[in-house]
């Protein structure tokens, strides 16, 4: 079978302050992985699996800079390479007993995998990251009973604003969608002009506001907003931000979520941007797990369309030309 090539591409697996002194164990693509750090705090991503009986690496321990297995004591440097056999003394372990390593990088305040080496693909961007003029701060996680193409979509929609996030992001009066922009990129699509009148656009809104939206998906699980509400309607002088989507693809249908906001607010604690997110998503979590099929059709005559879903549409093509198969059907 041909490998996935999600598996070439880079993806959120954990927070990296989740990761302290004991292994870790995630899954992603539905691949069990391993994380650990050695004493020099790096961290490293390997299979879940003792190449030796099978056991999960994430039961054992981290000794003196290597992994343990926690079944018979198999340890493993931080190369993969297995360097001791508690059962043998005497024995120099050959290549073969060493453990299945993967990429692993640390950005935006995730460590990010990477299941089959490709030198040619990098972690997504994030441009607001290198802002210093905007704060950042971490959203998440969120388990999603559904596909993590389905997560990406409602993030691209406008169309749902008045009902899901009706007195917040939206109101039932106002919810036709102006004609927007959609353009191809590299990376997947651009669409801007993208306009919309919300009640509440942010945590620091006075008042309802037309808010302008330009939308990015710059990897197949990753995508990216920027709004720039009204000036009259917020009560930070100069208020812009940015929020990026990073979705972790623990199986067809079951995604890991987090939100990256970067904005213009030093003063506000962290708990109180991230409620507002936080609220914003739980109204539309129950609504992603209700749709079906859990995974995004790419086929055109399974769902319909309108002109308001040219950005969705976009979407479902870049899938399709990307040669996407994990979580779409």
């Amino acid at each position: 079978m041909e490998p996935l090539i999600e598996a070439r591409m880079w993806h959120p697996v954990v927070q990296s302050s989740s990761l302290q002194e004991s292994p870790l164990g995630v899954q992603l693509l539905g691949q069990s992985v391993v994380l650990w750090r050695d004493d020099a705090g790096t961290p490293h991503a390997w299979a879940d699996q003792c190449p030796h009986r099978g056991a999960k690496l994430s039961l054992g321990r981290v000794c003196a800079g290597r992994l343990e297995c926690p079944y018979h004591g198999w340890q493993f440097a931080v190369d993969g390479a297995c360097v001791k056999v508690p059962a043998l003394p005497g024995f120099v372990p050959p290549a073969g007993h060493a453990a299945r390593v993967f990429g692993i990088e640390e950005h935006y305040g995730l460590l990010w995998v990477q299941l089959e080496a490709d030198p040619t693909r990098a972690v997504p961007p994030f441009a607001a990251e290198s802002d210093g003029g905007l704060r950042k701060v971490l959203c998440g996680p969120y388990d999603v009973a559904t596909s993590a193409p389905r997560i990406v979509e409602n993030f691209l929609d406008m169309a749902h604003f008045g009902f899901v996030h009706e007195g917040w992001l939206g109101m039932r009066e106002a919810t036709a969608i102006d004609d927007y922009t959609v353009e191809s990129t590299p990376s997947g699509l651009r669409a801007t002009q993208c306009k919309a009148w919300q009640p509440q656009s942010n945590v620091h809104s006075t008042a309802p506001a037309q808010v302008e939206y330009t939308y990015e998906v710059v990897a197949p699980y990753t995508a990216c907003l920027t709004k720039i509400p009204d000036a009259a309607g917020v009560a930070v002088q100069g208020y812009r931000e940015s929020i990026a989507l990073f979705i972790s693809p623990l199986t067809p249908t079951s995604s890991r979520v987090w939100f990256r906001l970067a904005m213009v607010d030093f003063e506000s604690p962290d708990t109180k941007l991230q409620d507002f997110q936080h609220t914003i998503f739980m109204q539309d979590k129950p609504v992603l797990e209700s749709q079906t099929p859990q995974c995004l059709p790419l086929d055109v005559r399974a769902e319909a369309h309108t002109a308001a879903d040219k950005a969705s549409s976009a979407y479902r093509r870049f899938l399709k030309q990307e040669r996407i198969t994990f979580g779409v059907c």
